[in-house]
C-alpha cells in the first residue's frame, strides 16, 4: 500500500510540474496588467507629481501585444514575490503601448499619441523600462530618464536596476553593470 501512495504522490506532483504556467493577465488592449500599474492620463508632468507625492519613483513601461519578452517579464520576473515589492514600496508605474493611439503628454509639454511619443523618446524595444529622476524641468522624457531597460531581463538584474535606481546609484557615478556584477556575486 505505501509503494501505491508513493506512486501516486509521485505521478500527481509530475502532472502538477507538467502544467503550463499561468499566462498573466490581459487587457482589452492585449498588454499584460500588473495591480501596480497606475491608470493615468499619461501627462507625464502631473504622472511624476503623483509619484512624488506617493514618496515613489517614476517608471514608464512600454509594452505591445504579443511581446513574448513582455509576458517573460510579467510571468517570470515581475511574479516573484520580492521584485513585485520591490516595485509596489517603490515605484509609481504607469504602461505605455508601442502601437498605442492614447495620447501622451511630454514633459516639454508637447501632446502625441503613444505610437509617435515612442518614436519620438527612441523607444524600439518591449518591454523598455524608462526611470525618471525625481524632478524633470521641461525637457523630452527620453533626455530625462536617468536609466533605461529595453528588453526582458532575469530575476537578478532587474532586481538590481531597480534597487540601483532607487538607491540613486546613477548620481554616485557607479557604473550599473559593475553594480550588477557585485549584486550577483554576493
Amino acid at each position: 500500500m505505501r509503494f501505491l501512495t508513493s506512486t501516486f504522490g509521485a505521478i500527481v506532483a509530475c502532472l502538477i510540474l507538467a502544467l503550463p504556467v499561468a499566462a498573466a493577465e490581459l487587457g482589452d488592449d492585449g498588454l499584460h496588467k500588473e495591480p501596480w500599474f497606475q491608470d493615468t492620463f499619461k501627462d507625464m508632468s502631473d504622472d511624476l507629481a503623483s509619484a512624488n507625492d506617493a514618496g515613489k519613483r517614476f517608471l514608464v513601461i512600454w509594452e505591445q501585444r504579443g511581446c513574448i519578452y513582455c509576458k517573460k517579464m510579467h510571468e517570470e520576473v515581475f511574479s516573484d514575490p520580492e521584485i513585485a515589492k520591490l516595485i509596489t514600496d517603490n515605484y509609481y508605474v504607469v504602461q505605455m503601448n508601442l502601437f498605442g493611439d492614447v495620447e501622451v503628454t511630454d514633459f516639454d509639454g508637447e501632446s502625441l499619441p503613444e505610437k509617435d511619443m515612442a518614436m519620438k523618446w527612441g523607444v524600439m524595444f518591449t518591454p523598455t523600462m524608462m526611470f525618471f529622476p525625481e524632478n524633470v524641468d521641461g525637457v523630452a522624457a527620453n533626455k530625462a530618464a536617468v536609466a533605461q531597460m529595453p528588453g526582458a531581463f532575469g530575476k537578478g538584474t532587474t532586481k538590481a536596476l531597480l534597487t540601483w535606481v532607487k538607491n540613486h546609484g546613477y548620481e554616485s557615478g557607479q557604473n550599473f553593470q559593475k553594480y550588477v556584477a557585485e549584486q550577483m556575486a554576493q
